[in-house]
């Protein structure tokens, strides 16, 4: 059975890394006979792995890779939650997106009737001799954005809602891009990465911080920037 990689673990809390094409716990397959298959299914994945249950605290989508929080104990999972709720749980991500945006901003904009909160900086600006439409090149500008709030698909449709769409995105983003980036980087699907999540150990009150590793579809973003961004 496919394993991830574990990047902190005590008695009562688990940090993983998520491969995309994963969900968290919610399954999505069925077999020909109506079963639930559970092979892509991180909550399953997991209690193999460790030999015992797991609490999922938060959510990825499905297509974002990267750092993922688990409780091992139904106490410990309420803490969690609170902290998530009480905003004291950092999440940050890294996306590449369509054209440049300023350095530094917050995108303020409800969703689904209901606020919604999303800071991004701008790490690096760049463009590419492919043109899209009327201009000779394209632009893309890769970012670190940590929503403060967390509703469905935030990120994604945060960036649609400013014309900037992620790249790879097939629902929210740019067909014409999308193409150019399965060339530039072969395998390539949604360039959104659940990079780190920082917050203090309900029990133990030690700061906890673990980040993601760049798979190879990264390290080939990296070489067309012509820098890889320490964050």
């Amino acid at each position: 059975m496919q394993k991830m990689r574990v990047l902190f673990q005590d008695e009562s809390l688990v940090v993983v890394e998520k491969p995309a094409g994963v969900q968290v716990h919610t399954p999505e397959a069925m077999s020909a006979r109506g079963e639930v298959l559970f092979r892509n299914n991180a909550q399953r994945i997991l209690k193999a792995q460790l030999g015992r249950w797991v609490y999922p605290v938060h959510r990825l989508d499905r297509s974002t890779s990267g750092v993922l929080l688990f409780a091992l104990d139904p106490e410990m999972a309420r803490d969690l939650q609170s902290l998530f709720q009480k905003k004291e749980i950092k999440k940050t991500y890294l996306a590449l997106v369509r054209g440049w945006l300023e350095d530094d901003s917050i995108i303020d904009s409800p969703l689904d009737e209901k606020d919604a909160l999303t800071h991004y900086s701008t790490l690096s600006r760049f463009e590419i001799p492919v043109s899209v439409g009327q201009h000779p090149t394209s632009r893309y500008s890769l970012m670190e954005v940590s929503p403060i709030t967390g509703r469905f698909h935030q990120i994604r449709r945060h960036f649609k809602h400013l014309s900037h769409p992620l790249i790879g995105d097939s629902v929210y983003g740019d067909g014409r891009h999308n193409r150019i980036w399965k060339e530039l980087c072969p395998g390539a699907k949604l360039f959104l990465k659940s990079y780190r999540i920082e917050f203090v150990h309900p029990r133990t009150k030690v700061k906890i911080s673990c980040h993601s590793r760049f798979g190879n579809t990264w390290l080939r973003l990296f070489d067309q920037i012509g820098t890889c961004p320490l964050i």
